[in-house]
């Protein structure tokens, strides 16, 4: 599938990049966003090892790969970050935003310079863009990671949310954006939510301060980014989610 322009001005454009055509079994499928403001790159978890290619394609056929000027992780999973030093490598004039929590690990993948490093402490930050755009690196603790952070963009009106908001979509029926029917939606999200996210806690703490901002789009890592009312719908199912430890008598099986 090719890739979606879901928000686009003369200045400041936010992709969802393209899909493999093929769907691989035992495969998670991922997704990666793009964001171009006055021609600066920022790519929002560029994935792993095993999509490097696919992805490295996706975003040389928008921008040269010398304008990218960040690299921005959610969070420490496989998924997420092990085609990381393969990244470093290619966007050389990028620097990598990660988690404080998870700069430590980062010689585990062999990056030892801290230089292209920058520590997103707990609180997040603000990421100030070429055009004056300040995306919004947002707090989302135990949802699932211990160090985990999403980013609003205020001029696309899109949530990056990472992990949370994941659809899991039987082979042959996936769809990259879905704007109606949560019903039939939510489905394919229950599962991977009570399991993956810690409790219902940390869900409320996060929807009480996300949904303060103008949302047009939910744009998570796996399956369908959620557009209008669907987001909207998304957002109040999981302020009221049990999940994780909420459930742990059910996990324990016991």
């Amino acid at each position: 599938m090719k890739s979606v322009l879901l928000y686009g001005d003369d200045v400041h454009q936010f992709y969802l990049l393209g899909w493999e055509e093929v769907e691989e079994e035992g495969i998670v499928q991922t997704n990666q966003y793009l964001i171009i403001d006055k021609g600066e790159g920022v790519l929002l978890d560029p994935g792993g090892a095993h999509v490097f290619p696919r992805v490295l394609a996706n975003v040389a056929e928008i921008i040269d790969l010398k304008r990218i000027k960040i690299l921005f992780f959610t969070h420490q999973d496989p998924d997420v970050t092990s085609g990381i030093t393969m990244w470093l490598k290619i966007a050389e004039n990028a620097k990598l935003h990660i988690s404080e929590l998870w700069i430590r690990f980062l010689p585990h993948f062999g990056i030892y310079d801290r230089n292209r490093v920058i520590g997103i402490p707990d609180r997040g930050m603000t990421i100030t863009l070429k055009s004056g755009t300040k995306l919004e690196v947002l707090p989302a603790h135990y949802l699932h990671s211990t160090g985990n952070h999403i980013v609003y963009d205020p001029k696309a009106k899109i949530l990056f949310s990472g992990d949370i908001g994941v659809s899991l979509f039987p082979r042959s029926e996936r769809k990259q954006v879905v704007e109606e029917n949560f019903p039939k939606h939510v489905k394919l999200m229950e599962l991977f939510h009570k399991r993956y996210m810690t409790s219902n806690i940390a869900c409320k703490k996060w929807v009480s301060m996300v949904e303060k901002y103008e949302i047009d789009y939910i744009a998570p890592q796996h399956g369908a980014v959620m557009k209008g009312t669907v987001a909207k719908e998304f957002l109040e199912w999981f302020k009221n989610l049990r999940c994780g430890v909420d459930l742990i008598n059910e996990i324990y099986g016991r």
